[in-house]
């Protein structure tokens, strides 16, 4: 995912937490925020350390990257909103697949997706 996709610093992760909205599910916690005038979205990741050591918690990065990606290439994802996605404890035990489903779950709830 290139670094324009990102949410990096400080300052906008804490303007995400504390104006935007945030849905959730057993697996994941996702914030979000509209951004007038943004081309496409930004996304932050957290993965706690309670999930694992760096490798695992990389791991669970990497595939959440992932489905992203692909909703991305999809054109699924609405532009013009920031959100970041925290993953939880169960998490930690999903393959790629239980982690798109989950993702894209809690997602739709958050009303990010395209119809």
């Amino acid at each position: 995912m290139k670094k324009a996709y990102r949410v990096k610093k400080e300052a906008d992760f804490q303007k995400v937490f504390h104006q935007g909205k945030s849905m959730a599910n057993r697996q994941f916690v996702i914030y979000a925020l509209p951004k007038e005038g943004q081309a496409h979205f930004r996304v932050g990741l957290s993965v706690g350390k309670k999930m694992g050591n760096a490798v695992k918690r990389n791991d669970i990065k990497r595939k959440i990257r992932h489905v992203l990606i692909e909703l991305n290439q999809e054109d699924k994802i609405k532009p013009e909103i920031d959100f970041i996605v925290i993953a939880r404890k169960p998490a930690a035990q999903m393959d790629f697949y239980e982690i798109k489903k989950s993702l894209l779950h809690v997602m739709n709830k958050a009303e990010l997706l395209n119809q």
